[in-house]
């Protein structure tokens, strides 16, 4: 199977010095959403002229895609995507999910207010954005929420474990998704009333749904491709 197809025409707007991570993050969300299915041959040059970019960074991310079991070199063929199993989806959200609640208990206890206000704000924005269903602003919108909130718990080495793990999470995907947009605005505002009153029970609960939310949505769209048939 070519990726000719799977692959948007859009042009990436890529900084010279990050194109192998960014294009590894295009092909990684497209692995993980189902666009690109196992069994995919993933095309260098043809994949360069999608991206606009030239071969090199195609070449370097595909060998980051292969440390991460994501691709497999076949000899005179090239690099085709490997098989995903319900449970490596599994793994994947119970690793952010279990991070993602020691961060949500310490950022119960060391929050300030102005920093909850930011969230509330950020909050207001991506209600905005979902209703005006604006895909790109509501994925950057929600990176900033997460990421405000993971610095509130001054857990930075923590925090960065949690931001590699949900590279694996096709956030444009869910972006695209109106009751995954709404969704998203409920459970953030559970989060911002469970902070102002330190109820550090119910920040993590809200806080995990948002990951076991995330899980079912994925694998249901992956059923959906039939890669699991």
């Amino acid at each position: 199977m070519s990726s000719a197809s799977a692959l948007s025409g859009k042009r990436l707007p890529l900084r010279r010095a990050q194109l192998s991570d960014e294009v590894a993050g295009h092909l990684r969300a497209a692995i993980m959403s189902g666009v690109l299915k196992p069994g995919t041959f993933i095309r260098l040059d043809e994949t360069a002229a999608k991206l606009g970019v030239s071969a090199t960074p195609v070449r370097e991310a595909l060998l980051k895609l292969r440390g991460e079991g994501m691709v497999q070199l076949e000899p005179h063929r090239g690099h085709v995507v490997l098989p995903m199993s319900r449970q490596d989806v599994d793994d994947i959200f119970w690793v952010q999910a279990t991070i993602a609640r020691e961060l949500a208990t310490s950022a119960a206890e060391r929050i300030t207010d102005a920093e909850i206000d930011d969230l509330e704000h950020l909050t207001d924005v991506l209600a905005t954005v979902v209703a005006a269903g604006d895909v790109e602003a509501i994925a950057t919108t929600e990176f900033a929420f997460h990421r405000t909130f993971n610095r509130s718990t001054g857990r930075i080495k923590l925090a960065w474990f949690l931001l590699h793990v949900a590279r694996y999470m096709p956030l444009m995907v869910y972006a695209t998704d109106p009751e995954w947009g709404a969704a998203a605005v409920r459970n953030h505002r559970e989060v911002i009333a469970a902070l102002r009153r330190r109820d550090t029970a119910a920040v993590v609960e809200h806080t995990a749904w948002g990951f076991n939310d995330g899980a079912r949505r994925l694998t249901e769209r992956l059923a959906s491709t039939g890669i699991w048939d």
